[in-house]
């Protein structure tokens, strides 16, 4: 999927999606669930091991 899609979904923007990819990007918790909706998983899935 691409990042532009991938933000579609989440309702976020693709520069957005590519600081976050990146490692350039702290991440709110809003949008951590934003993330986790759109892939299907549930949020501990992304957070395990910070």
């Amino acid at each position: 999927m691409s990042q532009e899609a991938f933000a579609h979904l989440c309702e976020l923007d693709r520069s957005y999606i590519s600081g976050v990819e990146r490692g350039k990007r702290n991440v709110s918790l809003v949008n951590i669930e934003r993330l986790a909706k759109a892939l299907g998983v549930p949020i501990s899935e992304l957070t395990d091991g910070l």
